[in-house]
């Protein structure tokens, strides 16, 4: 049987978090220029699982940030905005196929599970370079990035971060996992 987890805050920390995203938004007007705080925060009171999930971006250390809104959809896209790849989210192997297959040190989670428990999704390839217009992002980190099924299928997983004034994007091994390699979410709102 598995365990239910209410996916609601309290009262007292939604509006401590609301807070501090509204801080982050207002310090960080180039990410959202055409963007307005109230209509985004009422968006956010609506959708409590939302919030929630916000939550564990920012209790594992992403930061995150409003950084676009999708017309079409009608909702507000958060990223992961820390500097480098978030802290608690790192030393994980890519999904749960690379998990199950290592036999020794296998770390804790994979990069793809704990998005799934945290609500949130994986930047891509695209999205990840996205991220990049907006500062400098992984430059003594890296972060795990949604992997094509072509690459996946044969055992292969990506990664990216910045070095050298550019934007790189790399491969390794599914089941491979390092101190410093993490993954970076994003959340539609």
């Amino acid at each position: 049987m598995t365990k239910r987890i209410n996916k609601r805050l309290s009262q007292e920390n939604s509006e401590q978090l609301l807070k501090l995203l509204k801080t982050r938004f207002e310090k960080n007007i180039h990410r959202h220029k055409n963007l307005e705080w109230p209509k985004i925060q009422t968006k956010l009171e609506t959708n409590p699982e939302k919030l929630w999930s916000l939550n564990e971006m920012e209790e594992t250390g992403g930061e995150p940030d409003v950084i676009g809104y999708d017309i079409k959809t009608n909702e507000y896209i958060f990223y992961d905005c820390s500097p480098e790849s978030p802290k608690g989210r790192r030393s994980v192997c890519y999904d749960q196929e690379a998990l199950e297959a290592r036999k020794e040190h296998k770390p804790k989670n994979s990069a793809i599970g704990m998005a799934i428990e945290m609500g949130i999704e994986l930047l891509n390839e695209e999205q990840y370079r996205e991220l990049q217009e907006f500062g400098k992002f992984d430059t003594k980190t890296s972060s795990w990035v949604l992997t094509p099924t072509e690459i996946r299928e044969p055992g292969g997983a990506i990664f990216g971060d910045w070095r050298y004034a550019k934007v790189f994007i790399y491969h390794n091994g599914a089941e491979s996992y390092y101190a410093a390699r993490g993954f970076r979410g994003l959340l539609r709102v």
